[in-house]
């Protein structure tokens, strides 16, 4: 496995779920600065990269409201706790409402957060992304730079951080079971961009 210094820009909210496997699930449209103006997901092997900025607890269920305190518009931390990397399974495309609603007991966000992505650029899907997160045995600890801000969902850190000596958050079988069970539901409704 070695070293990643590619990472995936996602709520910390997220990615604190991802890390404890109440979660193997996130749900993509992309920053405004993607490539062409569409997610693509360049890896299947990123570092999960914890944002605060447009955290917004109305948008989670209530049991991951009281987690996040909001932050002013453009702040970042001086610096950024890298504690976890992710192999991207699969990439989902949804477009239908229906569809992406009964994914709810999946993730962290709530009816209005899909909604609202759905109505934003409703001619894109919106990204199912499931991912097998691994934790970090000591968190890498990174001074914040310039290049890492915006609205774009990857970053290279610049650097690489050692992802050997890593165990998955879910064992073999209860990934397996999961993935096996959101792709049912996504079934035919499965689209392609």
């Amino acid at each position: 496995m070695s070293s990643i210094s590619h990472a995936l820009k996602e709520w910390a909210i997220a990615i604190n779920a991802l890390e404890q496997g109440k979660t193997i699930m996130l749900l993509r449209k992309g920053g405004i600065k993607e490539s062409n103006g569409k997610f693509v997901v360049p890896r299947d092997r990123i570092l999960l990269y914890p944002t605060y900025e447009h955290q917004q607890p109305a948008l989670l269920k209530p049991e991951y409201q009281s987690s996040v305190t909001p932050v002013a518009s453009g702040w970042h931390p001086q610096q950024v706790t890298i504690s976890s990397w992710a192999e991207i399974t699969d990439v989902l495309p949804v477009s239908e409402e229906n569809t992406v609603k009964a994914l709810l007991p999946f993730h962290v966000w709530n009816e209005e957060f899909i909604t609202t992505r759905l109505k934003w650029k409703p001619r894109q899907p919106i990204y199912i992304l499931l991912l097998r997160t691994y934790k970090l045995p000591v968190p890498q600890v990174i001074d914040y730079r310039t290049e890492y801000g915006g609205c774009t969902s990857w970053v290279d850190l610049g650097l690489g951080i050692d992802c050997d000596r890593t165990s998955p958050v879910l064992l073999d079988d209860t990934y397996k079971h999961l993935t096996t069970e959101i792709r049912q539901i996504i079934g035919s409704n499965l689209t392609f961009a």
